[in-house]
């Protein structure tokens, strides 16, 4: 992976063809799909081929052009769409704006309109997530030891990425980190897709599991944790992979920052706190078993909810592309979202 920004959804020329790296497959094999209908992009976001709360946006965002040039039903291409991913809020608030450009839209000039509004979509969260990197990056001191869990890079964003932005911000500054990557059970998000995004940077990482968090910040060899997030709640309740809420415990007792990165498509002002957030479930096979190897005894259940909710007294800060908020309340999120609203 070069330093340029790098996504892994694009929409071809001609507006007629989705290309999308398959995450499921890294860091084995760089497999690359060809999706030419709705109905494959709402089936590769569904079953993760690409993931990460703003790629899925932009994903979604490219599924209707694709729908649009085939004259397709958009309501019906929308709902379907939108049936793929509860928690993460990008993907509503792609189709949202998505269908604000279609109502807009001569009908002689609809696929035209709305292929421009999806690449426009693309291009505002790569720069978005330039400019939390640069905010984010003061935030990180030399030399640290940086926690982080999942994947919140590149490969999760229009490109750079929002928590690993911020971290590559720091070192493409010059600061010498460490990164410590959560295994992320059981997709295995840290181990596969963290740690190879990084290593191809030249970055220093590092894969553990989250059973070692606690003993890691015991002995202080845990400075701070950065992490992206799939949606935000008006009072500041972070909703992110499975997991998280851990850490920021253990990051609390232990006097350790918590900050999240996360583009403002990711605040959500109008859900009222972290109870009201939808948390996904996931395919109980994912936890009990690994590639078609069964891992569990035969005829025992599992739980696979996909999220947690960390509350806002947990987080130190969440770091924007429209600033800081700090602290995190809902009193500085709507004055940060105000301040930055160009209407």
């Amino acid at each position: 992976m070069s330093e340029a920004p790098y996504s892994p959804v694009e929409l071809l020329p001609g507006d007629d063809a989705v290309v999308l790296l398959d995450q499921r497959e890294l860091p084995a094999q760089e497999i690359y799909l060809r999706l030419t209908t709705v109905e494959e992009v709402a089936r590769a976001i569904a079953e993760m081929a690409v993931r990460g709360a703003p790629a899925i946006g932009i994903a979604a965002a490219y599924g209707l052009v694709l729908a649009a040039r085939k004259g397709a039903d958009l309501v019906a291409a929308e709902r379907l769409l939108a049936g793929t991913r509860p928690t993460a809020v990008n993907l509503f608030w792609a189709l949202a704006r998505m269908r604000r450009a279609a109502e807009r839209a001569p009908r002689s000039a609809l696929a035209d309109v709305l292929a421009a509004e999806a690449r426009a979509i693309h291009g505002e969260d790569r720069d978005a997530c330039r400019r939390m990197g640069a905010v984010g990056a003061a935030l990180v001191p030399d030399g640290s030891a940086v926690l982080t869990h999942c994947n919140a890079g590149a490969l999760a964003t229009g490109g750079y990425g929002t928590a690993l932005g911020v971290l590559r911000a720091a070192h493409e500054a010059g600061k010498r980190i460490r990164v410590l990557a959560n295994e992320t059970r059981p997709y295995l998000q840290g181990a596969r897709l963290t740690a190879w995004e990084l290593s191809r940077l030249g970055m220093d990482v590092t894969v553990v599991t989250e059973g070692m968090d606690g003993h890691l910040f015991s002995r202080g060899e845990i400075d701070l944790v950065v992490v992206g997030a799939d949606r935000v709640a008006a009072n500041g309740d972070v909703a992110n992979k499975i997991g998280t809420y851990g850490v920021a415990c253990l990051a609390r007792l232990h006097d350790r920052p918590f900050l999240v990165a996360a583009p403002w498509s990711t605040v959500d002002l109008a859900c009222p706190d972290g109870g009201a957030i939808r948390i996904e479930e996931r395919p109980a096979t994912e936890v009990t078993e690994f590639r078609g190897v069964r891992l569990a005894p035969s005829g025992v259940p599992a739980r696979h909810p996909a999220f947690d909710v960390t509350p806002a007294r947990l987080v130190s800060a969440i770091v924007t592309e429209r600033g800081l908020v700090r602290p995190v309340s809902a009193g500085e999120l709507a004055r940060v979202g105000g301040a930055a609203d160009p209407g």
